[in-house]
């Protein structure tokens, strides 16, 4: 019975966001996704009844985000045939370096300002130069994913800052984004932008009106065989089954070097990235060993979203405030230098690292480095309703090499656990070093000739 009522509450708040989202012309203009309002709708309600709220309505939601990310990053490359690398380089070369850049940067910032500011002076943890990327580049998914990371080295706090800097992150990207369109479009830098209010009215509320709605998917087998979403959905389970496999590998391969007193370095890596290796081992032995794929992306992506927005409905709903509030001078420096990072990449090195219609380029990465893809997909409409750029391309290619290591990919996990073990000097040397070889690479391989 208390899973029942769990999950009709969480469902509710999800309802109870989008509602908002189609009635507010507030949260239109700044297009929030339904599952952040429903989420900070939740938060506010907990924080308001306390302990008034009967504990059955909130069951199980600290622990969902840790089993819903598993989902998500094992449907990421799920349905997806994957192209030559040589295809990939050739088309998002230029963006995949500038993107690498941005996201390395914001470890350099964030170790940075620790190492160098608040260590110093407020004796703040090394793991709080992480935040910033794991909440801006991550998201809410990977912040909550790490959660058991983060309370296996001692840091249970690091998944409420990593949360908040999510969804400050998610907020700062649209409205800040729009401010830097207003200012490109009065710089006459902008060819083909769309203003906010010339969208149909529908769509700002996040609807799609009858007859245009698209397909959410196609049915790869036949139904009285088994059911398509079903299929699907145990496709994902392998995926996450080898991740754990894999996990449990890692596991016996540590015990076995340091024995089980020794340091959790590879007990506290996440499942999450692991499962995306699943999916990806799952896709290319479906490309090489079956002519017909059962898998299809349209149903893999509503698998991945459903997951998301329930996993972010509850990851902000049961944010810590008094643990945020307790550190609440560390995280405002930290998440101001993540804004700064990032303004100051799309207005003075974008330019002079994206080869063509930099600002259209530089604006999907900053989207995305601060909230998530979506957002990046947003702000680039904007630009370019009608895809004449070379961006949307550019920007969707240089994911396939992106995701698997930033965002909430293999780095992301590492870096936690680097910075745990091994204090935050060492990962800054490596997103320093990091920095420099993408800046080389660009130097020597990529800058336009001539």
């Amino acid at each position: 019975m208390d899973v029942v009522v769990s999950f009709g509450c969480l469902s509710l708040l999800l309802l109870a966001g989008k509602l908002l989202r189609v009635r507010s012309g507030l949260f239109q203009r700044l297009y929030l996704p339904a599952s952040v309002i429903g989420g900070v709708l939740g938060l506010v309600l907990i924080q308001l009844l306390g302990s008034r709220l009967p504990a059955v309505c909130t069951a199980g939601w600290s622990r969902l985000p840790g089993l819903l990310i598993n989902v998500v990053f094992a449907a990421l490359f799920l349905g997806i045939t994957i192209p030559p690398l040589a295809t990939i380089w050739r088309r998002s070369g230029p963006q995949l370096a500038y993107g690498q850049i941005v996201a390395w940067g914001q470890y350099i910032v964030g170790l940075a300002v620790v190492v160098v500011i608040l260590g110093p002076l407020l004796g703040t943890s090394p793991l709080f130069g992480v935040i910033v990327p794991v909440g801006f580049e991550g998201g809410h998914g990977t912040a909550g994913g790490l959660a058991e990371s983060f309370r296996q080295l001692g840091w249970s706090e690091g998944t409420d800052y990593g949360l908040a800097s999510a969804t400050v992150g998610i907020v700062s990207a649209i409205v800040i984004g729009m401010a830097l369109i207003n200012w490109a479009v009065r710089r006459g830098i902008l060819e083909h932008v769309q203003p906010m209010s010339s969208l149909p009215e529908a769509e700002r509320a996040g609807l799609y009106p009858e007859g245009r709605r698209p397909v959410a998917g196609r049915q790869p087998v036949v139904a009285d065989s088994v059911d398509s979403l079903a299929l699907q959905l145990a496709i994902v389970g392998l995926a996450v089954l080898i991740g754990f496999g894999l996990k449990q590998a890692l596991i016996g391969i540590e015990t076995a070097a340091t024995g089980s007193d020794g340091p959790p370095i590879l007990r506290a890596f996440p499942l999450f990235p692991l499962c995306m290796i699943g999916g990806l081992l799952v896709q290319l032995l479906t490309d090489r060993t079956m002519e017909n794929s059962p898998i299809d992306r349209g149903l893999m992506q509503r698998l991945g979203g459903l997951a998301l927005d329930f996993l972010v409905v509850a990851a902000i709903s049961t944010i810590r405030l008094s643990v945020v509030a307790e550190g609440l001078l560390p995280f405002a420096v930290i998440v101001a230098g993540g804004i700064l990072w990032n303004v100051f990449c799309i207005l003075w090195l974008a330019r002079r690292l994206l080869p063509n219609y930099w600002f259209e380029r530089a604006i999907a990465e900053m989207g995305q480095s601060m909230g998530v893809t979506a957002t990046g997909l947003l702000l680039l409409r904007v630009v370019d309703p009608k895809s004449e750029s070379d961006a949307p391309s550019a920007f969707g290619y240089k994911q396939l090499l992106h995701e698997p290591f930033m965002g909430g990919g293999l780095w992301t996990s590492t870096a936690v656990l680097l910075v745990a073990t091994r204090g935050a000097g060492l990962a800054l040397a490596i997103s320093i070093g990091a920095v420099l070889f993408w800046l080389v690479v660009w130097a020597l391989v990529l800058r336009p000739r001539g």
